[in-house]
C-alpha cells in the first residue's frame, strides 16, 4: 500500500486529482471546509503529500493555519499563484502546479495545455494526471515555473477582464478585439512584474496566452469570479502605482451597468 495523500478542498480540481491518485494506488483522505486542519492532522499526521486545492480566496488563511508537519509536504495549484504567496508564510519549497485543465460539474475534464508541475512531488502529480489521460509536464527549475505561473495569470486575468467588456469566447476575443486583449495583457504583465520583482519578455507571454486560446477556442472569457479578479488586480495596481487605463475603463463601465 502506498503512503496516503491529503487533499484539502474537494471541489472540481481536488476531485480530479483524488481520482487520479486513487488510480495510481494512493489512499486519499479528503479535508472538507467543515473540518479543522488541526483535527485532520491528528488523524493523519504523516501523509506523503498534502494537496491544497482550495480556491485562491481561501489560500492565505489555509497556509496560515497549516499544521507544521504538513508544511514541507504541500502541493499548491491555485489560479493567480505567485512565489510571494508561499514565501510570506516561510514555506521553503512547496510543489507548484499550474492547472491547464477545465473541470465543471457534470462534464468531463478537458485539457487546454499540459499542466506544468515543479517540486518534490511533481512526479506524483504527473502520474496522477497521466492516469486520467490529462497531460502534465515536469518543470526543471523554479525560474521556469514562475514563468509558467505568470503565463497562466496573464491568460486568466486578460480573458476574465476582457469578458466583462465584450463577453464571448477566447477565439472571438482575439479575432474581433485583439487590441483590447493586448492592452489588458500588457497591464496584467506590468502587475506580474511588480509582484515578482522580475522582468518578462511580454510578447512571449502573450504568445503563451494564445497557446491557451488555441487549446480551447470556445472557452468563455468571463467566469463568475471575473469581477473579483478585476477589483483585486486594480487594488494591487494602485498599491504599486501602476497606471491601468484599459482596466480602469472596464471597471467604470461594469460598475455603471
Amino acid at each position: 500500500m502506498n503512503d496516503p495523500i491529503i487533499i484539502i478542498g474537494m471541489g472540481e480540481v481536488g476531485s480530479v486529482l483524488a481520482r487520479g491518485l486513487l488510480r495510481a494506488g494512493h489512499p486519499v483522505y479528503p479535508v472538507t471546509r467543515s473540518m479543522a486542519l488541526g483535527d485532520a492532522h491528528r488523524i493523519n499526521p504523516e501523509p506523503m503529500a498534502v494537496i491544497l486545492a482550495v480556491g485562491e480566496a481561501q489560500l492565505q488563511s489555509c497556509l496560515h493555519d497549516m499544521p507544521t508537519p504538513w508544511r514541507d509536504k504541500l502541493v499548491l495549484l491555485q489560479n493567480e499563484l505567485l512565489p510571494r504567496d508561499w514565501q510570506d508564510h516561510n514555506l521553503r519549497s512547496p510543489t507548484i502546479m499550474s492547472v491547464w485543465f477545465e473541470k465543471k460539474k457534470g462534464m468531463d475534464s478537458k485539457a487546454l495545455l499540459p499542466s506544468p508541475v515543479f517540486g518534490h512531488h511533481a512526479g506524483l502529480i504527473c502520474s496522477a494526471m497521466q492516469s486520467l489521460d490529462l497531460p502534465a509536464q515536469e518543470i526543471a527549475s523554479m525560474d521556469a515555473m514562475t514563468w509558467e505561473l505568470v503565463r497562466k495569470n496573464v491568460y486568466i486575468l486578460t480573458t476574465n477582464i476582457a469578458g466583462l467588456a465584450v463577453g464571448g469566447t477566447v477565439d472571438e476575443l482575439w479575432q474581433k478585439n485583439e487590441t483590447l486583449a493586448r492592452d489588458i495583457a500588457q497591464e496584467v504583465i506590468q502587475l506580474q512584474e511588480a509582484l515578482t520583482g522580475l522582468s518578462f519578455e511580454r510578447e512571449a507571454l502573450i504568445q503563451g496566452m494564445l497557446a491557451g486560446f488555441h487549446g480551447d477556442p470556445a472557452h468563455k472569457c468571463m467566469g463568475r469570479t471575473a469581477p473579483a479578479r478585476l477589483e483585486r488586480a486594480l487594488n494591487m495596481m494602485q498599491h504599486y502605482n501602476i497606471v491601468a487605463p484599459t482596466m480602469q475603463k472596464i471597471a467604470s463601465k461594469f460598475a455603471s451597468s
